[in-house]
Parts: structure tokens; sequence; C-alpha cells
């Protein structure tokens, strides 16, 4: 007859030796689960610029690469303020928060700095611009649950933000709005004259 310690000893094993085989049979499972080819991040949607733009000069250098990188997130620094039409740049006062004593020796960031005392906005240079004629609002696009990577791109492979996708083409716009369903007839995006 076994005693008392010995019978808690031996059901204590065997339940061990059971949790043991449930989880050695779920962690292939749970890794499967868990891999990047099922993460259901979003995609870039649009297609490629066909003519590549340089990156324009800007009075800055700034990397969304190396930014990015840190888990800063778009939405922390473009806000959209209404209407909603475009994205902002962020304000100095957002990148000082950090640069006030990362990296404060660089001559970019002391030049950063300037613009902050003097309380003027970096003078960053737009990359997409609109055609003319084009009604378009960041917000509504953000309230279909749109990501910015969907038309931007890989913006966190950027070093140089530059026009690395045709989201500003019409032929983009339409095959993006029929593969969500969305309105396409051409008043959905142009104003026509009311006379």
């Amino acid at each position: 007859m076994k005693s008392v310690a010995e019978y808690f000893s031996l059901e204590r094993k065997k339940k061990w030796s059971k949790m043991l085989a449930s989880a050695l049979t779920l962690f292939p499972l749970l890794a499967l689960l868990a891999s990047p080819a099922l993460a259901q991040d979003p995609k870039q949607e649009v297609p490629d610029n066909v003519a590549p733009h340089a990156a324009p000069a800007q009075p800055l250098p700034y990397s969304h690469k190396t930014h990015l990188a840190l888990g800063l997130s778009c939405g922390g620094c473009h806000t959209n303020p209404g209407p909603g039409n475009m994205m902002t740049f962020p304000a100095t006062a957002i990148c000082m928060q950090c640069h006030m004593a990362v990296a404060k020796d660089k001559p970019a960031i002391q030049k950063l700095a300037g613009y902050g005392k003097s309380a003027q906005p970096i003078p960053w240079v737009r990359i997409y611009q609109l055609t003319p004629g084009v009604n378009w609002s960041h917000r509504k696009h953000i309230q279909a649950g749109m990501q910015c990577v969907m038309c931007h791109g890989e913006v966190s492979k950027l070093d140089a933000m530059a026009q690395t996708t045709g989201v500003t083409s019409m032929a983009t716009c339409i095959a993006c709005h029929q593969a969500h369903n969305a309105p396409a007839a051409c008043q959905t995006c142009h104003s026509w004259p009311t006379n």
C-alpha cells in the first residue's frame, strides 16, 4: 500500500506529465498562429509609383525608419485636425520632447532646437500633392478603417520620405474604392460647377 506522500507525488507527476504533453501539442499551433504569415497587419494596397520620385530636400534630415523603429506611430506625429483633409506635420515641441536630451549635440538637432526657440514651424516639404479639382479627406479614409501603410507603403523602411506609391493617381483611387465597395462616381472626389 502506498503512503499518502507517495500517492500525491505520483498524482503530481501524472498531472505535470499531462500538462507537458498538452503544452507540447499546443506549442506548434501557437507558433503557427503567431507567425508573421498569419498576422493581420495592414499591407500596402496601392501600386508602387511607376515613376519613382527622389526624396525632396527637407529643412532637416528625418528618417521615418529610425523613428518608427523606436516605436513611434504615425498618429503620434501626424494629427488630423478639422476639417480633416490633410494630416499635419508634428509641432516642433513634439520632436523636442525627446531631442532635448537625445542627440542634442548634432547640428540637425541644434537646428531643430532653433525652430523650437523661435516658435516657428519647421517648413517641411509636403511629399504627396493632390491634383487641382480633387476633393479628398484623410479623415474619411481613416474613419473607413484605412491605415497609413495601405496608401503610403512601408514608410517604416524609408530613411528619406519620397513618393513611393501611386496613391494620388485617379486609377489607383478608383481601383481602391471598387475593392472596398466605396462610392466611385465622379462626384465622390470631384466638385462640379453648380451653374
